[in-house]
Protein backbone atom coordinates (compact mmCIF):
# COMPACT_ATOMS: atom_id res chain seq x y z
CA UNK A 1 0.00 0.00 0.00
CA UNK A 2 1.12 3.53 -0.45
CA UNK A 3 0.59 6.74 1.42
CA UNK A 4 -1.60 7.79 -1.51
CA UNK A 5 -4.46 5.56 -0.36
CA UNK A 6 -4.16 6.57 3.29
CA UNK A 7 -4.47 10.24 2.27
CA UNK A 8 -7.33 9.56 -0.15
CA UNK A 9 -9.12 7.72 2.66
CA UNK A 10 -8.59 10.57 5.13
CA UNK A 11 -9.75 13.19 2.62
CA UNK A 12 -12.78 11.05 1.75
CA UNK A 13 -13.69 11.07 5.43
CA UNK A 14 -13.28 14.85 5.60
CA UNK A 15 -11.72 17.51 3.37
CA UNK A 16 -8.77 19.28 4.92
CA UNK A 17 -5.46 21.06 4.70
CA UNK A 18 -2.04 19.50 4.91
CA UNK A 19 -1.69 20.43 8.57
CA UNK A 20 -5.13 18.97 9.35
CA UNK A 21 -4.13 15.74 7.60
CA UNK A 22 -0.87 15.62 9.53
CA UNK A 23 -2.81 16.00 12.79
CA UNK A 24 -5.23 13.24 11.75
CA UNK A 25 -2.26 11.00 11.03
CA UNK A 26 -0.78 11.83 14.42
CA UNK A 27 -4.08 10.96 16.16
CA UNK A 28 -5.43 8.02 14.18
CA UNK A 29 -4.21 6.82 10.79
CA UNK A 30 -0.60 7.11 11.90
CA UNK A 31 -1.13 4.31 14.41
CA UNK A 32 -1.26 1.87 11.50
CA UNK A 33 0.22 3.86 8.60
CA UNK A 34 2.71 6.43 9.89
CA UNK A 35 3.90 9.35 7.77
CA UNK A 36 5.88 12.50 8.41
CA UNK A 37 4.39 15.91 7.71
CA UNK A 38 6.87 16.30 4.84
CA UNK A 39 5.75 13.00 3.27
CA UNK A 40 2.11 14.06 3.54
CA UNK A 41 2.73 17.42 1.83
CA UNK A 42 4.75 15.79 -0.98
CA UNK A 43 2.00 13.23 -1.54
CA UNK A 44 -0.67 15.95 -1.58
CA UNK A 45 1.22 17.66 -4.42
CA UNK A 46 1.47 14.36 -6.35
CA UNK A 47 -2.22 13.61 -5.84
CA UNK A 48 -3.20 17.10 -6.99
CA UNK A 49 -0.94 16.84 -10.06
CA UNK A 50 -2.54 13.48 -10.91
CA UNK A 51 -6.04 15.00 -10.60
CA UNK A 52 -7.00 12.69 -7.72
CA UNK A 53 -7.60 15.59 -5.31
CA UNK A 54 -8.35 19.28 -5.88
CA UNK A 55 -7.72 22.39 -3.91
CA UNK A 56 -10.83 23.95 -2.43
CA UNK A 57 -11.47 27.67 -2.81
CA UNK A 58 -10.17 29.75 0.08
CA UNK A 59 -12.73 30.90 2.62
CA UNK A 60 -12.77 34.66 3.00
CA UNK A 61 -10.23 37.06 1.54
CA UNK A 62 -6.85 35.51 0.70
CA UNK A 63 -4.20 36.07 3.33
CA UNK A 64 -0.62 35.06 3.67
CA UNK A 65 0.02 31.68 5.25
CA UNK A 66 -3.55 30.50 4.74
CA UNK A 67 -3.42 26.70 4.41
CA UNK A 68 -4.58 25.09 1.18
CA UNK A 69 -7.54 22.74 1.71
CA UNK A 70 -8.18 19.68 -0.43
CA UNK A 71 -10.95 17.26 -1.31
CA UNK A 72 -11.03 14.05 -3.32
CA UNK A 73 -12.06 14.29 -6.98
CA UNK A 74 -14.38 11.76 -8.63
CA UNK A 75 -11.28 10.18 -10.21
CA UNK A 76 -9.67 9.87 -6.77
CA UNK A 77 -12.83 8.30 -5.36
CA UNK A 78 -12.96 5.84 -8.25
CA UNK A 79 -9.32 4.86 -7.70
CA UNK A 80 -9.88 4.43 -3.95
CA UNK A 81 -13.02 2.32 -4.40
CA UNK A 82 -11.24 0.09 -6.94
CA UNK A 83 -8.29 -0.33 -4.57
CA UNK A 84 -10.49 -1.42 -1.62
CA UNK A 85 -11.36 -4.77 -3.19
CA UNK A 86 -7.91 -5.63 -4.51
CA UNK A 87 -6.15 -8.56 -2.94
CA UNK A 88 -2.64 -8.13 -1.66
CA UNK A 89 -0.12 -10.09 0.32
CA UNK A 90 0.10 -9.57 4.08
CA UNK A 91 2.86 -7.17 5.04
CA UNK A 92 5.92 -9.06 6.24
CA UNK A 93 6.73 -8.48 9.88
CA UNK A 94 9.77 -6.32 10.48
CA UNK A 95 10.91 -6.27 14.07
CA UNK A 96 14.20 -5.06 15.45
CA UNK A 97 13.26 -6.84 18.67
CA UNK A 98 13.08 -10.19 16.86
CA UNK A 99 16.56 -9.52 15.45
CA UNK A 100 17.79 -8.64 18.97
CA UNK A 101 16.46 -11.99 20.24
CA UNK A 102 18.32 -13.78 17.46
CA UNK A 103 21.47 -11.77 18.26
CA UNK A 104 21.15 -12.75 21.93
CA UNK A 105 20.77 -16.38 20.85
CA UNK A 106 23.94 -16.09 18.76
CA UNK A 107 25.99 -14.32 21.44
CA UNK A 108 24.46 -15.66 24.66
CA UNK A 109 23.89 -12.11 25.97
CA UNK A 110 20.60 -12.64 27.79
CA UNK A 111 21.03 -9.81 30.32
CA UNK A 112 21.09 -7.18 27.56
CA UNK A 113 18.14 -8.89 25.90
CA UNK A 114 16.12 -8.67 29.12
CA UNK A 115 16.57 -4.86 29.12
CA UNK A 116 15.45 -4.61 25.49
CA UNK A 117 12.41 -6.83 26.11
CA UNK A 118 11.37 -4.89 29.22
CA UNK A 119 11.68 -1.59 27.34
CA UNK A 120 9.70 -2.95 24.39
CA UNK A 121 7.03 -4.31 26.72
CA UNK A 122 6.62 -0.91 28.44
CA UNK A 123 6.21 0.82 25.08
CA UNK A 124 3.68 -1.76 23.89
CA UNK A 125 1.74 -1.37 27.15
CA UNK A 126 1.69 2.41 26.64
CA UNK A 127 0.29 1.91 23.12
CA UNK A 128 -2.32 -0.55 24.37
CA UNK A 129 -3.39 1.90 27.10
CA UNK A 130 -3.69 4.70 24.51
CA UNK A 131 -5.77 2.50 22.18
CA UNK A 132 -8.09 1.52 25.03
CA UNK A 133 -8.56 5.18 25.93
CA UNK A 134 -9.48 5.92 22.31
CA UNK A 135 -11.89 3.00 22.35
CA UNK A 136 -13.57 4.29 25.54
CA UNK A 137 -13.72 7.84 24.23
CA UNK A 138 -14.79 7.22 20.62
CA UNK A 139 -16.38 3.78 20.42
CA UNK A 140 -18.21 3.24 23.69
CA UNK A 141 -21.55 2.83 21.91
CA UNK A 142 -21.11 2.05 18.24
CA UNK A 143 -24.32 1.48 16.31
CA UNK A 144 -23.79 -1.92 14.60
CA UNK A 145 -25.68 -0.63 11.54
CA UNK A 146 -23.22 2.28 11.10
CA UNK A 147 -20.55 1.11 8.62
CA UNK A 148 -18.18 4.00 9.36
CA UNK A 149 -18.17 3.62 13.13
CA UNK A 150 -18.19 -0.17 13.05
CA UNK A 151 -15.30 -0.47 10.59
CA UNK A 152 -13.22 2.26 12.25
CA UNK A 153 -13.67 0.40 15.52
CA UNK A 154 -12.53 -2.83 13.84
CA UNK A 155 -9.28 -1.11 12.82
CA UNK A 156 -8.76 0.02 16.39
CA UNK A 157 -9.49 -3.51 17.64
CA UNK A 158 -6.76 -4.80 15.31
CA UNK A 159 -4.34 -2.44 17.04
CA UNK A 160 -5.54 -3.53 20.49
CA UNK A 161 -5.25 -7.22 19.68
CA UNK A 162 -1.84 -6.70 18.08
CA UNK A 163 -0.52 -4.98 21.21
CA UNK A 164 -1.99 -7.69 23.43
CA UNK A 165 -0.23 -10.33 21.31
CA UNK A 166 3.09 -8.46 21.58
CA UNK A 167 2.69 -8.14 25.35
CA UNK A 168 1.99 -11.87 25.69
CA UNK A 169 5.02 -12.67 23.53
CA UNK A 170 7.26 -10.36 25.58
CA UNK A 171 6.01 -11.93 28.81
CA UNK A 172 6.58 -15.46 27.46
CA UNK A 173 10.06 -14.56 26.21
CA UNK A 174 11.00 -12.91 29.52
CA UNK A 175 9.80 -16.04 31.32
CA UNK A 176 11.88 -18.21 28.96
CA UNK A 177 14.94 -16.11 29.82
CA UNK A 178 14.53 -17.11 33.48
CA UNK A 179 15.32 -20.72 32.62
CA UNK A 180 18.42 -19.90 30.57
CA UNK A 181 21.96 -19.65 31.96
CA UNK A 182 23.09 -16.03 32.44
CA UNK A 183 26.02 -14.44 30.69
Amino acid sequence: MSLKFAILTSLTERAGSGIELARRFDRSIGYFWPATHQQIYRELDRLASAGLIRELPQEGPPRRGQPRRFEVTPGGSELLVGWIGEGDEPDPMRSTLAVRVRAAAATGRTRELRHALEHHRRRRQDDLDRYRQIEQRDFRSVDPSDPRGTLQHRVLRLGIEGERAWLAWCDDTLAALEGLPGD
